[in-house]
């Protein structure tokens, strides 16, 4: 009876793991091997979608949209923006800190369809749109961001969100370093980027790990905001893999190659929190304590 309690106390959320994760995993690799389309027909085709992969002329304009898209957000905002606002807002009083990173959580608290409208009107090619009117100021022309740099949009709408999460994170790990640590680095003449150099970030570092695993998946896996503001174009300058997939699969109904796309997409992921784990060295974070506490 021992040996199954804990399972029968886990048996719920097993349930629906089992429902909302094994079940559609297993589904989804089974539909990349047939030409599933609208008909709903399970035709087994092998590896065909896995060879059409390989040949599509649009692939690599999407691994290049792909790869910008997920580390230009991650490196921009969703870590280094997070990671200084969560150092600046610590090393002042909790009373400003904590209303600049209430500030910063609005737009998280906005709906996608109603922070993506904002962004089109902010950026609308006309004199109306809030950029362009700002330009107008100074005597310069409206400029149609969309068209000359649609990449940099999506990056800046998904960072502005993306960040704030890791703020969060950050922020809620720097607090918990013991108070000693900086008045010991104070009394021995510490400047402010010596103690985030020397303690802060080495004693966040499993923080920055998750965020940052986190995060990568995270970003290949989500276009809900290129899908509102730009939808892939112009011309798939936007189109990352995770939208092209969408777009296969409920778009044109290639259920089968949208499901292929989604496999590789899988391992994709898989091999990048593989990568960070040896990375930052997860090993030693599993490692048994060197000091026995009784």
């Amino acid at each position: 009876m021992k040996r199954l309690k804990p399972l029968l106390l886990l048996s719920p959320l097993l349930v629906l793991v089992v429902i909302f994760f094994v079940i559609p995993v297993v589904l989804t690799i089974v539909i990349a091997f047939t030409d599933m389309d609208y008909s709903f027909v399970w035709n087994f085709v092998g590896f065909q979608n896995f060879k059409d992969i390989s040949t599509d002329f649009i692939i690599p304009r999407v691994i290049a949209n792909t790869f910008i898209y997920t580390f230009g957000t991650l490196g921009l905002f969703n870590l280094g923006t997070a990671l200084l606002i969560s150092l600046l807002t610590t090393s002042i009083s909790d009373r400003w800190g904590n209303f600049f990173r209430t500030l910063w959580m609005l737009p998280r608290l906005t709906p996608s369809v109603v922070y993506g409208l904002l962004w089109l009107w902010m950026f609308d090619p006309t004199e109306y749109g809030l950029v362009n009117f700002l330009r107008g100021f100074f005597g310069l022309p409206p400029q149609d961001w969309l068209h000359s740099a649609p990449m940099w949009m999506v990056i800046f709408a998904n960072g502005f969100i993306g960040a704030s999460m890791g703020m969060l994170v950050f922020t809620a790990a720097i607090k918990s370093i013991p108070e000693d640590y900086y008045r010991a680095a104070c009394i021995d003449g510490a400047s402010w980027f010596m103690v985030v150099r020397r303690i802060t970030l080495p004693l966040i570092k499993w923080h920055l790990l998750f965020v940052t695993a986190y995060q990568t998946l995270s970003l290949l896996a989500s276009f809900e905001y290129i899908l509102i503001i730009t939808d892939g174009g112009p011309v798939y300058r936007t189109e990352v893999w995770a939208l092209y997939t969408y777009h296969n699969a409920f778009s044109h109904f290639r259920f089968g190659y949208g499901a292929a796309l989604s496999v590789i997409l899988v391992i994709i992921g898989v091999v990048s929190a593989l990568v960070y784990m040896k990375f930052f060295g997860f090993e030693s974070l599993m490692e048994k304590p060197k000091v026995e506490v009784e």
